[in-house]
C-alpha cells in the first residue's frame, strides 16, 4: 500500500465529469478517479474546510463512528474492477467495512486519517506525474486539460473507465 494525497477536484471537460486526482505521496504518479457530482462537492467542502450549518452525509457517518466510540484508522483503495475501484474504510480494532472510493476520499478527508492506494491499483490506473520543477497548481490543471476517459480505457470496455461507480 502507498499513501496518497487529494491534490484537489476538477470537471473534466468537454464531458462535464467531476474527477478526483490522488498523487503518491512518495512515488511519481497520479491516480485520476471519476465520480459523482456530489461526491465531488463533498471532497472539495472537506478541502476547503466548509463546515454546512447540518451535517452532510459524510460528516453524518463521521459523528456515527465518534459516536459508538470507534476511530477510523485508514481508507485504502484496494482494487479496480472493470474500470471502478473499491475501497475500504478500516475502523481501529481491525473492522473494515467496504465503501465507493469518493465516499472514503471524502470521509478521510474529514477524520484526518491517510489515504492508501494498493500497488495493483496505482499499477492499473496511476500516470507519471509531470516534471517536478512545475507548480502543483498548474501541473494539476495542464494534466486535467490533457486527459481523457479514454486515457483510462479498461480492456473489456467498462463506459466509463476509472470511475467508482459502475455504469457511470
Amino acid at each position: 500500500m502507498r499513501e496518497l494525497d487529494v491534490v484537489g477536484v476538477r470537471v473534466e471537460m468537454p464531458s462535464n465529469n467531476p474527477i478526483v486526482l490522488l498523487r503518491e505521496r512518495d512515488g511519481d504518479r497520479f491516480l485520476p478517479i471519476w465520480i459523482g457530482a456530489p461526491e465531488a462537492s463533498a471532497i472539495a467542502f472537506a478541502q476547503q474546510g466548509v463546515v454546512p450549518p447540518r451535517p452532510l452525509t459524510h460528516d453524518l457517518l463521521k459523528d456515527v463512528i465518534a459516536a459508538v466510540g470507534r476511530q477510523l484508522v485508514e481508507v485504502r483503495i484496494v482494487s479496480v474492477t472493470d474500470g471502478v475501484y473499491h475501497a475500504e474504510l478500516v475502523l481501529d480494532g481491525g473492522l473494515t467495512v467496504s465503501a465507493r472510493s469518493s465516499d472514503a476520499i471524502a470521509l478521510a478527508l474529514r477524520t484526518g486519517s491517510p489515504i492508501l492506494g494498493a500497488e495493483e491499483v496505482l499499477e492499473a490506473g496511476g500516470l507519471p506525474a509531470p516534471e517536478q520543477d512545475e507548480d502543483e497548481v498548474e501541473k494539476f490543471r495542464e494534466f486535467l486539460d490533457h486527459v481523457s476517459a479514454e486515457d483510462f480505457e479498461a480492456p473489456g470496455g467498462d463506459d466509463t473507465p476509472g470511475s467508482d461507480t459502475p455504469g457511470r
